[in-house]
């Protein structure tokens, strides 16, 4: 099964997110990802999703984090509620 998550990057203290999709099985942090689909930076709130590529993994079935979901709610990509 493949899930919609957070990949952390970035430096100690400085955190900074890729939005990715991966298998469930395997960790965020194994490097191996399937699709970059966006990113995410909290200290900022600098969000850039590809929403096309986006749509199309979750047409396919991908299930996105609790996380994933309410940025994609927030930034109008997916309706629905957070």
């Amino acid at each position: 099964m493949l899930v919609m998550r957070l990949q952390r990057v970035g430096r100690k203290n400085d955190p900074s997110f890729r939005v990715i999709v991966n298998e469930k099985e395997r960790s965020a942090k194994a490097g191996r990802v399937i699709e970059l689909v966006g990113s995410y930076n909290p200290r900022t709130k600098a969000v850039d999703l590809k929403a096309e590529r986006i749509r199309y993994w979750l047409s396919k079935g991908v299930q996105p984090s609790g996380t994933v979901h309410n940025l994609l709610v927030s930034k109008s990509v997916i309706s629905g509620s957070k």
